[in-house]
């Protein structure tokens, strides 16, 4: 993926240098529970404990220095932060709307949300609440590692889902999904979960085709690696890998097949009104 020498987001909190908070507290709530199955497909306490092992932690309050390694995936997020930035706020303008753009957090081991606490563990997520990306940059070796998809481009395909989430919270998709878990059973809601999260994968493939359109960051093998990003997170492969079974009342997110067709269908067309999973006959 082409994104060295390109701008860099502004909307950007970057408290990986603050060191860990001297107490953790609070829950992540459901939504995030749902991010952390659906993403990591585990015990979140599992991959929270590896990821401490993968990296030092501060002593609280004490200062953390970044490693070259760091230093540039941060680049790289906040590079492709500011596509986001670029291809939303062109297409809301094209359909008379204003794009407000939302706030990329990066941190280190855990982070306090408008959502509440959350650690490394729970994988990248967007909160509703206070409108901010949070994502902890050392996901991207879990990716690779433990869930057999690594590359730049994949890494890409998580950011812009997130972000989609963001487009989704703007457009009214997401209010309108949290009426519907207040009024019906898990069972139930669950199949608007899959809605919203197969939206989201649409929505991250519009915004690449717009920015491969705007600056030409696609390379070879590039697809390829966003593709295996969107098929090792489907909730049936998750399953099988840590059960051995499936679940499919469980899937909150949508199978590999669902997830990399949705993804597929946003990266080719690019266009916005192909994306209404909600009204669509079949998924």
């Amino acid at each position: 993926m082409r994104w060295k020498g390109r701008r860099q987001s502004e909307n950007v909190e970057d408290r990986r240098t603050m060191g860990r908070p001297a107490a953790v507290g609070g829950g992540i709530g459901i939504v995030l529970i749902a991010i952390v199955i659906g993403l990591l497909g585990g015990n979140p306490q599992q991959f929270l404990q590896q990821a401490r092992q993968n990296q030092p932690a501060a002593a609280p309050g004490q200062a953390a220095e970044l490693t070259p390694a760091e230093k540039e995936a941060g680049e790289f997020v906040s590079t492709v932060f500011a596509d986001t930035e670029d291809v939303w706020t062109r297409l809301f303008a094209e359909n008379d709307m204003q794009y407000r753009k939302p706030t990329l957090v990066l941190f280190k081991d855990q982070v306090r949300s408008g959502c509440g606490m959350a650690s490394s563990g729970t994988g990248p997520f967007y909160c509703p609440a206070d409108q901010k990306v949070y994502l902890d940059t050392s996901f991207f070796s879990q990716l690779a590692r433990q869930l057999g998809a690594p590359g730049d481009f994949a890494q890409a395909y998580v950011v812009a889902h997130e972000v989609g989430h963001h487009v989704q919270k703007l457009l009214g998709y997401t209010d309108q999904v949290d009426r519907i878990r207040q009024q019906v059973p898990e069972v139930e809601y669950n199949k608007y979960s899959v809605k919203l999260e197969l939206q989201a994968d649409f929505f991250a493939g519009v915004m690449l085709h717009h920015a491969d359109r705007m600056h030409n960051i696609i390379e070879r093998g590039d697809i390829e690696e966003a593709l295996t990003a969107a098929q090792a997170i489907g909730d049936d492969t998750l399953q099988r890998r840590s059960k051995g079974y499936v679940q499919p009342e469980t899937f909150n997110h949508g199978t590999s097949a669902q997830r990399v067709e949705w993804f597929s269908k946003g990266l080719k067309t690019g266009d916005l009104s192909q994306g209404d999973t909600f009204g669509a006959a079949s998924l």
